[in-house]
């Protein structure tokens, strides 16, 4: 057994006694300050480190409600296709016997659907990553106007 440990290693053996550590409990934040500052990580670097981790989390947050967002649709325009492409086969049964025109609505939908489900299971690349960045933009804008709203109604409240 060697007294060195290569970068990995170190990495490896630390988070191994971290992650025993956590799981007896919560850790506090001065408890990661003081483990920081024996591993020679000034308390600059820890709050960089922090504000990086928090980023990231926020970030990833935005991206599970943005994947949300994105099946519900699915799931809604699943639901249109199956009512109305019930209603146009019974409508084609009772005004002909075999199916005719109804049986082409539901694969040209039916293939939509399939594109659509597709593109909503595809979490990588440009695509995905404008899909996201467009959504995220209208959320911020909705946040925007819903506070500039209540703003106004409460200065519309202070006034009378």
């Amino acid at each position: 057994m060697t007294d060195i440990y290569e970068q990995e290693e170190a990495q490896e053996i630390l988070k191994i006694a971290f992650t025993r550590q956590i799981e007896r409990g919560e850790i506090s934040k001065m408890q990661l300050l003081e483990i920081a500052a024996e591993l020679g990580i000034s308390p600059e670097e820890f709050q960089s480190a922090e504000q990086e981790w928090l980023t990231q989390q926020g970030e990833a947050r935005e991206q599970r409600a943005f994947a949300m967002y994105r099946q519900s649709r699915l799931r809604r325009s699943v639901a249109r296709y199956g009512i109305v492409n019930t209603f146009l086969v019974m409508l084609d049964l009772l005004t002909s016997s075999p199916l005719n025109w109804s049986l082409y609505i539901a694969l040209i939908w039916g293939l939509f659907i399939a594109l659509n489900a597709w593109k909503t299971y595809q979490t990588d690349g440009e695509d995905y990553e404008k899909a996201f960045q467009r959504w995220r933009l209208k959320q911020q804008v909705g946040r925007s106007l819903k506070n500039l709203s209540n703003r106004w109604l409460k200065g519309l409240s202070n006034i009378s």
